[in-house]
């Protein structure tokens, strides 16, 4: 998966559970959860949302690498073909 596939995934997992995020703004390095005020519910949505739409399990010793733009495209992108 390419970075930019990878980053879709993203935007499209947290636009499900943000819908009125700006997601073209992330800095790549913020926290979703603080930056979109992402309660524990939200959070599991998202993180619902992007594995299925990437096909990729998802653990939850993973959800600290999947908080942020860069971490979960590099995620994303490094561990799924």
């Amino acid at each position: 998966m390419t970075p930019e596939q990878a980053r879709q995934y993203v935007e499209d997992a947290l636009g499900r559970v943000a819908p009125d995020a700006r997601l073209q703004d992330i800095p790549p390095d913020a926290d979703f959860r603080d930056l979109f005020e992402l309660d524990s519910l939200d959070f599991l949505s998202y993180v619902e949302n992007l594995s299925e739409a990437s096909g990729r399990r998802i653990d939850e010793d993973d959800y600290p690498e999947i908080t942020t733009m860069a971490g979960a495209v590099g995620f994303l992108a490094r561990s799924t073909p």
